[in-house]
C-alpha cells in the first residue's frame, strides 16, 4: 500500500480520514475519523486502534485499511 492510499477520501456521504499520532517513546497509533453531514448537521466519530507502529506511515496505512473495510463492513466498528 502506497502513502497515497492513505490520504483522507470520499465515499458517497462519507469522509474517511487515517490519522496518526505518537505514543510515548517510537511508536504510532492509527486513528480514523469518519465524516457525514455538512455544517451544524455533520458527525464526526474517531476509532483508535490498539496495535501500535514503528512509523507515522504504518499507522496511517493501518487506519486507512480499517476504513475501507469499514466501508464494507460497517459493523466492524461497531
Amino acid at each position: 500500500m502506497s502513502l497515497l492510499s492513505s490520504l483522507p477520501f470520499r465515499v458517497g456521504k462519507f469522509l474517511i480520514t487515517p490519522l496518526s499520532r505518537k505514543e510515548s517513546g517510537d511508536q504510532f497509533t492509527a486513528s480514523l475519523s469518519v465524516r457525514s453531514g455538512q455544517g451544524s448537521q455533520s458527525l464526526d466519530k474517531v476509532y483508535k486502534f490498539k496495535p501500535t507502529f514503528a512509523s507515522p506511515e504504518g499507522a496511517l496505512m493501518y487506519a486507512a485499511a480499517q476504513g475501507r473495510y469499514w466501508l464494507i463492513n460497517p459493523q466492524s466498528l461497531a
